[in-house]
C-alpha cells in the first residue's frame, strides 16, 4: 500500500471516529464544517494518488508487439517519402559514443594548454602584481596610522609615497656614485695592474716554458676574427642591455601599481569581499583583515630590523676603517631583507672587504656579528615582530625554501608572511570546523 493510501485510510478512520454528538452543541457547526474540508482533501488526494499510479503504470509497462501493427514512435518505410532516408536518420547521438568522449576529452586538453600557454607569459605581470600588492600591504599601516592622526587618505598616501620615493633615491645616491667611481679608478689602473702581474717572477718562468704569452695572442686574434664570437658578444651586450631596460620598466610598473593600490586599497577590499555569500561575509572578512594586518606588519618589522642592522654595520664600518662603508651598509640592509640568510652573507660581504685592511679587522668583524647577531634575535625581532607574525621555526624554513624555489628572492621574501595566513586559517578555520564534526 502506497504512503499516499495509507494517509487517506487514516484519515477517514479519524473522520468516522470524530461524530458531531460527541462534542458539545456549540461546536458542531464547526465541527461539521471541518468536516466537509477534510472530506475535501481526502477526495483530491485520492484522485491525485490514482493518477499518479496510472501514470507510473504507463511508463512501466511493456510495449505489446502485434504482428502487422509498428510499434509506438517507429517511422513507416511504406509511407511516402520514407523510401529516399537514411535509415540512420532516426537515430540519436549518443553521450556515450567512444568517439564523442575522445573528441571531448582532446579539446578540453588542448584548451588546458594553451591556458597554461598564456598563463606561463604572463608570470611577468604577475610578479609586478605581486610586488606592488605586498608593498602596499607594508604601507598601508603607516597610512592608517596617518588617517588616524588627523589625515584624510589622499593626503596620507601622497606623504608615505612620497617618503618612500625619498628612502629610494638616498640609497641611490649612497650606491651608485661610490660604485661608479670605484669602476672608473678600476679602468684606469687596469693597465697598471697587468704591468705589475706580468713583472711578477713566477708569470715569467710560466710563460717561458709554456709560451702563454703566444697562445693568448693567437686565442685572441682567432676570437677577433670569428664571426660568431662578434655575434655572440654583441647578443650579451644586448640581452644585458634588453634585461636591464626590461628592470626598469617592471620597477616602474611595479610603482604605478603600488601607487593606484595603496589609494584604492579599501575600495578594492570591498569588491572583493561582495563576492562573499553575505552570510560568510562578516568571517571571511575578519581573517582577511588579519591576514593583511600580518603581511603588513611582517613587512614593515623586517625593513625595521634590517634598517638598524645596516646602521650599526655603518657606524662599526666607520669606527675600524674599513672602505667603502656606506656602500657596504646599503648592501647589509638589503640582504637583511631576506629571512634566515641575508645578515649572515651581509657579514661574510663585510668580513671579505675587511681582509683588505688587516686580519686584526677581520676578527674584530666577525666577533662584532656574533654579538649583533644574539641582541638581534633575543632582543631586536621579538619586540618589533611580537604584534605580527608567529611562526614555528619548521615551518619558517620549509617556507622560505619553497617561495625561493618557486619566485626566488622575492618568494623568499614573502614566504614567512604567507605561511603567517595559512597558519591563521588552519587554527581559525580547519581546526574549529574539525573539532565540530
Amino acid at each position: 500500500m502506497s504512503r499516499g493510501s495509507t494517509r487517506l485510510v487514516r484519515g477517514r478512520r479519524m473522520l468516522r471516529r470524530l461524530r458531531p454528538h460527541h462534542v458539545p452543541r456549540a461546536g458542531r457547526r464547526a465541527v461539521r464544517r471541518w468536516q466537509d474540508y477534510r472530506e475535501r482533501q481526502l477526495t483530491l488526494l485520492a484522485e491525485s494518488n490514482r493518477l499518479q499510479q496510472e501514470l507510473r503504470d504507463q511508463v512501466v509497462a511493456p510495449v505489446t508487439v502485434v504482428p502487422g501493427v509498428p510499434p509506438p514512435g517507429a517511422v513507416d518505410a511504406s509511407a511516402p517519402g520514407t523510401a529516399d532516408q537514411d535509415p540512420r536518420a532516426g537515430r540519436s547521438w549518443s553521450l556515450a559514443s567512444p568517439f564523442y568522449v575522445g573528441f571531448t576529452f582532446a579539446l578540453g586538453a588542448l584548451l588546458a594548454w594553451l591556458l597554461v600557454q598564456n598563463l606561463t607569459r604572463l608570470t611577468s605581470v604577475f610578479t609586478f602584481l605581486l610586488v606592488a600588492l605586498f608593498v602596499t600591504l607594508a604601507l598601508d599601516p603607516v597610512v592608517q596610522w596617518l588617517t588616524r592622526r588627523g589625515f584624510t587618505r589622499g593626503p596620507a598616501v601622497l606623504v608615505v609615497f612620497l617618503g618612500l620615493v625619498a628612502v629610494v633615491t638616498v640609497v641611490g645616491l649612497l650606491v651608485v656614485p661610490p660604485i661608479v667611481a670605484q669602476a672608473g679608478a678600476l679602468v684606469e689602473k687596469f693597465p697598471s695592474y697587468l704591468q705589475n702581474l706580468g713583472g711578477q717572477p713566477w708569470l715569467a718562468d710560466l710563460d717561458a716554458r709554456y709560451d702563454l704569452s703566444g697562445r693568448l695572442t693567437e686565442e685572441a686574434d682567432r676570437l677577433a676574427t670569428d664571426g660568431r664570437t662578434i655575434s655572440t658578444v654583441f647578443g650579451g651586450v644586448l640581452g644585458a642591455a634588453g634585461w636591464v631596460a626590461g628592470s626598469l620598466v617592471g620597477l616602474l610598473t611595479s610603482v604605478i601599481l603600488t601607487l593606484y593600490l595603496l589609494a584604492t586599497l579599501p575600495t578594492v577590499k570591498e569588491a572583493a569581499f561582495l563576492l562573499v555569500p553575505s552570510s560568510r561575509r562578516p568571517r571571511v572578512v575578519g581573517l582577511a583583515e588579519e591576514i593583511m594586518r600580518r603581511v603588513g606588519g611582517y613587512a614593515l618589522g623586517q625593513s625595521a630590523v634590517a634598517t638598524i642592522n645596516a646602521a650599526c654595520s655603518w657606524v662599526m664600518m666607520q669606527i675600524m676603517g674599513i672602505p667603502y662603508p656606506a656602500v657596504l651598509a646599503v648592501l647589509v640592509g638589503l640582504l637583511g631583507l631576506i629571512p634566515m640568510i641575508g645578515a649572515t652573507l651581509g657579514a661574510i660581504i663585510v668580513g671579505l672587504v675587511a681582509l683588505t685592511v688587516s686580519p686584526t679587522t677581520v676578527l674584530v668583524v666577525i666577533v662584532y656579528y656574533v654579538v649583533y647577531q644574539q641582541v638581534e634575535n633575543y632582543v631586536i625581532v621579538p619586540n618589533i615582530m611580537r604584534r605580527t607574525v608567529s611562526v614555528p621555526g619548521a615551518v619558517t624554513v620549509v617556507a622560505v625554501l619553497v617561495g625561493g624555489t618557486l619566485l626566488g628572492v622575492l618568494g623568499a621574501l614573502i614566504a614567512i608572511p604567507v605561511a603567517a595566513g595559512l597558519l591563521l586559517l588552519y587554527h581559525e578555520v580547519i581546526v574549529p570546523r574539525q573539532q565540530r564534526t
